[in-house]
């Protein structure tokens, strides 16, 4: 199986395939609460499609085995040069540095959980497992930047990766680093990592090795892989992945007018899905799934049986982080035999809520980024 995929093969696959993927994983090995030996896990009649995807029904822990993370690149995967790789930091500091690997990871270390997620994830039925729950290693960036001596006019930061591609830009052709920027407060948070590790391992390939930008809270696509160069600018950065892709249209009904905006994907939304419904021994069942924030506090999980009204799930808060999910459950009794809906939402305690996908905060989005709305999963008893 491929461990780097493109963005049109993630988002296809063939159902009949994932079938045969998901007899492959014994229920022994779930997580959240496993199945006892006399329980009985009930599939969903919604099946993800194969690939280096999460399939919810069989996760086996809060944190996510790394073979389990999706990957994805826009310009390929670079050939790296790691015996004379250097990072440069340059721009609007004092003085440009150059650092190799190990002067890095002499640097203070630091570890964050973190949950990374496409962008696109939910997007569609079909892709929906593009995401995991990880811890990450490296040094904080903020360090860096002030020994390289940030300058007055500095207010953006700029994260080159090694990968490249020539994009034609009005017309003519220009050799372009992949590349997205932070806010200077942004990058200077004591959370957003020079990552080296994934899960205590060094990180692969296919997830940026040497070393990756790693930003909490954030989308997938904050986080620069291969880095190879970082600037300090005195004004916005506009790049076909700042500017032009990963950009959201949204429109909003204001006295009987549509106003459209466009804004740049930036940080994680409040989201939240069943993953597993598991039949006890005396009939009743157990509902459970994870819910994600941009490390705002989780204030609670909801779900609806089949239109019905939203009930109170138990938060599971053994195992937390700021940035990282949380496991929530519900104890379904006299459950009828046949068809179900099941939905859950996340609300996190500044108020927001995950909409449904009538709902007008997301009834005229346009894009498929940023894809937070409730996702109803069925099953039949």
């Amino acid at each position: 199986m491929k461990t780097q995929l493109t963005r049109r093969e993630m988002l296809s696959g063939s159902v009949a395939a994932a079938a045969l993927a998901f007899t492959e994983f014994p229920w022994s090995t779930f997580g959240l609460e496993p199945p006892a030996p006399n329980e009985t896990v009930i599939p969903f009649l919604d099946i993800q499609p194969p690939g280096k995807m999460l399939r919810w029904q069989q996760l086996t822990d809060w944190i996510t085995p790394s073979d389990q993370i999706f990957a994805v690149s826009h310009y390929g995967t670079p050939k790296m040069d790691l015996a004379n790789w250097r990072l440069e930091i340059s721009g609007l500091v004092r003085q440009s540095k150059f650092f190799t690997l190990d002067t890095i990871k002499k640097r203070p270390r630091k570890t964050v959980i973190a949950t990374l997620e496409c962008s696109g994830n939910g997007s569609n039925p079909t892709f929906m497992g593009a995401i995991g729950n990880t811890r990450w290693t490296g040094t904080p960036l903020a360090g860096l930047l002030q020994d390289c001596g940030l300058q007055k006019r500095g207010i953006e930061v700029v994260f080159f990766g090694a990968d490249e591609k020539v994009e034609k830009i009005r017309d003519k052709d220009y050799p372009q680093n992949f590349a997205r920027s932070l806010a200077l407060k942004d990058a200077l948070r004591d959370d957003v990592l020079l990552a080296y590790e994934m899960n205590g391992e060094p990180l692969t390939t296919d997830h940026g090795a040497p070393l990756r930008l790693i930003v909490p809270g954030w989308f997938g696509i904050a986080w620069i892989k291969w880095l190879a160069r970082i600037e300090v600018l005195d004004r916005r950065y506009m790049s076909k992945y700042m500017a032009r892709e990963y950009v959201t249209i949204r429109g909003e009904e204001r006295d009987g007018k549509t106003i459209w905006r466009e804004t740049s994907v930036g940080p994680i939304d409040v989201k939240s899905i069943t993953a597993r419904v598991v039949r006890r021994k005396d009939g009743s069942h157990r509902v459970s799934g994870a819910a994600w924030t941009d490390g705002t506090p989780l204030q609670k999980v909801e779900l609806q049986i089949d239109d019905g009204a939203w009930r109170p799930a138990e938060l599971d808060r053994r195992q937390q982080s700021k940035y990282g999910w949380t496991f929530w459950s519900y104890a379904w009794k006299n459950a009828t035999p046949g068809e179900h809906s099941l939905v859950s939402r996340a609300i996190d305690t500044e108020g927001r809520v995950q909409p449904s996908s009538d709902d007008p905060a997301i009834k005229l989005k346009r894009t498929y980024w940023e894809a937070n709305q409730q996702y109803p999963r069925k099953i039949k008893i």
